[in-house]
């Protein structure tokens, strides 16, 4: 017999419907990121990578179980799409985690879609 992990991937572009719904957004971007373009109102800010390109997967992990309930769906998003892929593809295929992966990132969102981002305080 084997068990698997029930998870899901879902790949779409962030909308401004999707801002306005209940799922809960993660953005996994740079302190540094979050002050050069600003934030999704409501999004949920938890560094992934630092300025150096490192990562501390344990102390992430600690924050996101905190702050979004990981057994329902939540987004990751993070500039381009290209870290919340990977990021978001661990999270459910490791985790069992339901996560929408936030193609092309806030970059797409904010070009292609007018998303309006508030000042990171």
């Amino acid at each position: 017999m084997i068990t698997s992990l029930v998870a899901e991937l879902t790949t779409q572009p962030l909308t401004p419907t999707i801002i306005q719904s209940a799922l809960p957004i993660v953005d996994i971007r740079t302190v540094g990121e979050w002050k050069d373009t600003g934030v999704v109102k409501n999004s949920i800010l938890i560094e992934f990578y630092d300025e150096r390109g490192r990562y501390d997967l344990k102390g992430f992990l600690d924050t996101l179980n905190k702050k979004v309930d990981t057994s329902k769906e939540y987004g990751i998003l993070c500039h381009s799409g290209s870290r919340s892929r990977v990021l978001s593809g661990f999270l459910s295929q490791e985790l069992g985690h339901k996560v929408v992966d936030f193609s092309g990132g806030i970059d797409s969102a904010t070009k292609k879609y007018k998303i309006i981002l508030e000042k990171y305080q």
